[in-house]
């Protein structure tokens, strides 16, 4: 399957390994600065060899006509980028968010119904082993009625990572630390909790010049009354940065933590077989090399495998519309003091 990739910033070395993991031709690579290729990219040279490099992502799509297209550019131009891309004829892997609104989001999902193309939100921590084991419980009853959660991501930025690139903590391109980093994990609450219903959020800049914010704390009300607390923040003191997901239920509990989730930290439930949380902890104990985590290559495999069978990927345009519909109604309720209530397609004040 040929497959190009148009943005080659800080997180284009995954998406290359997670292309090289599943056998995927590599037939272009697009970004408006090139030199972005070999400085994020020099560790894949080999893969790369005598792959061509454009800067406008249109004539790539005319010239190498690929079958899948990963989108790893400044969330801002995600939507109408999508909607080439899928009028090109490629199946799509979006880097989070989906799109900066609801309308943009709206466009991709008219646009894939449009040409029977393939979505898939690059969502990357539903893959993790942990979150998993996590996902399997859920599904199984174990938590029996599901009460609350917490999702804490308290890691550090500084200012040389917002000078890196002029768009980074902007309104319309990026996004602040909910959008940016926070909908991974805001993205796991939908996936155990099921449909938010209606958010209300306090947002603000505390140390970083950006436009949006740094720190942002919001409490969500999910179908059936169960509630998540969500504190997502770029100005955790380094060193002691943690991501943290805990779901609390009337017959267990299971606490997530380390850089990015990875950890199990607590694993008890009223069904539990003997020694079952000793060696929980002791089978996800191990923390990334990065932050991205190790579900990249998953994703992508799962994309592909969707492809062949004609079905939908695992992380698609509605779950990735659903974590983003959260942060935008967090960002309309911390500008207008009230709790906003969210729908598939809108958000209203109540």
């Amino acid at each position: 399957m040929r497959y190009c990739l148009i943005g080659c910033g800080r997180v284009s070395p995954e998406h290359i390994r997670a292309a090289r993991d599943t056998n995927l031709e590599l037939a272009g690579l697009c970004d408006t600065d090139p030199a972005q290729i070999d400085q994020n990219l020099a560790g894949e040279q080999a893969f790369l060899l005598g792959v061509p490099v454009y800067t406008d992502y249109k004539e790539m799509l005319s010239a190498q006509k690929p079958d899948l297209v990963a989108i790893a550019t400044p969330s801002g131009l995600h939507a109408q980028m999508a909607v080439d891309c899928l009028n090109a004829g490629a199946h799509l892997i979006i880097e989070k968010p989906i799109a900066m609104t609801m309308d943009g989001a709206a466009l991709i999902a008219q646009a894939a119904e449009g040409t029977g193309q393939m979505v898939c939100n690059n969502l990357q921590n539903r893959f993790n082993p942990a979150v998993i084991a996590l996902s399997e419980a859920v599904d199984a009853g174990r938590f029996g009625t599901l009460h609350s959660a917490t999702l804490q991501l308290r890691w550090f930025r500084g200012e040389d990572y917002y000078q890196q690139a002029a768009w980074r903590g902007t309104r319309l391109l990026d996004g602040g630390a909910m959008m940016n980093q926070g909908i991974h994990g805001i993205d796991l609450l939908c996936r155990m909790l099921g449909e938010p219903v209606r958010v209300s959020a306090i947002t603000t800049r505390r140390a970083r010049p950006i436009e949006m914010e740094d720190l942002g704390m919001a409490v969500v009300e999910f179908q059936g009354g169960a509630l998540a607390s969500i504190e997502c923040t770029t100005v955790r003191y380094p060193g002691a940065e943690e991501s943290i997901l805990e779901l609390n239920g009337e017959r267990g509990c299971v606490r997530l933590g380390g850089i990015a989730g990875h950890v199990v930290e607590r694993w008890q439930f009223g069904d539990a077989s003997p020694g079952e949380e000793t060696a929980m902890r002791a089978k996800y104990a191990t923390e990334p090399e990065t932050v991205y985590g190790s579900g990249h290559s998953p994703l992508y495999a799962n994309m592909l495998a969707a492809i062949e069978k004609s079905q939908p990927p695992l992380v698609g345009i509605a779950e990735g519309a659903r974590a983003l519909s959260i942060v935008l109604g967090a960002y309309e309720s911390s500008e207008t003091g009230q709790t906003v209530i969210l729908g598939s397609n809108r958000q209203r004040r109540s």
